[in-house]
């Protein structure tokens, strides 16, 4: 390929429902893909005077955000790894008790496998110190890298929320004075959204800890 004879345009965006086109790729056999959620760009660029279009995929941007240990979290702490992600705080009356315990059905799953890690955001960071975080941590027994739970400037996390297309930010009609969405988020390891569901219904669960190993099996099948 001669890359000085390329040439690059954007010609728009495909909604999201469009995604799940390429649900299936096949082998001798055809196995189950998950789809790649959000709206994606196509680009046509020119090489050797041929039109080829390529698809680009929107990524969970990179970030940095600090844990119960203390230590930095950021996408290369996720290099080659799925994850689940949502958004609570510690005081939390609401929903995020009912999450937590669904998480942790993830959590027990799979914590003896090294492919899989979890990332937890507090939407109360005045309150949910690194301290106050480890202290959550430890009441549900469960300990970092393999699930994270992280603080870091309030803007930063409202905004990385948006990108991982839930909601989180401060309410003061709601109770404990934040609202937030209930979604579990499964991100692979391009930094792509895989799927998204209801961290308060077991039966969304369920279809999470079923997709789970499909997109491990993918991603597998995409390195050989």
């Amino acid at each position: 390929m001669n890359l000085n004879k390329e040439k690059y345009k954007f010609i728009g965006f495909i909604p999201a429902l469009t995604l799940a086109a390429g649900l299936f790729y096949g082998c001798n056999n055809a196995e189950q893909k998950l789809p790649i959620l959000g709206e994606r760009d196509v680009v046509e660029r020119e090489v050797n005077g041929q039109t080829v279009a390529d698809t680009l995929y929107p990524k969970v941007p990179d970030f940095a955000f600090t844990n119960q240990d203390g230590q930095q979290v950021t996408n290369q702490t996720f290099a080659g790894k799925i994850y689940i992600t949502d958004f609570f705080f510690t005081t939390c009356p609401t929903i995020c008790p009912k999450m937590k315990s669904q998480m942790l059905r993830v959590y027990e799953q799979y914590k003896d496998n090294p492919q899989v890690m979890l990332l937890s955001h507090t939407i109360d960071p005045q309150h949910d110190s690194v301290a106050v975080l480890k202290e959550y941590a430890d009441r549900l027994s469960v300990k970092a890298p393999k699930w994270n739970f992280v603080t870091g400037q309030k803007d930063s996390i409202y905004d990385i929320a948006q990108r991982y297309m839930v909601t989180a930010q401060e309410d003061k009609a709601e109770a404990g004075g934040f609202v937030h969405s209930g979604a579990f988020v499964l991100v692979d390891e391009n930094r792509h959204i895989r799927g998204i569901y209801d961290g308060t219904v077991a039966e969304e669960v369920d279809k999470l800890l079923k997709d789970i190993p499909v997109l491990l099996k993918e991603q597998q099948h995409e390195k050989k």
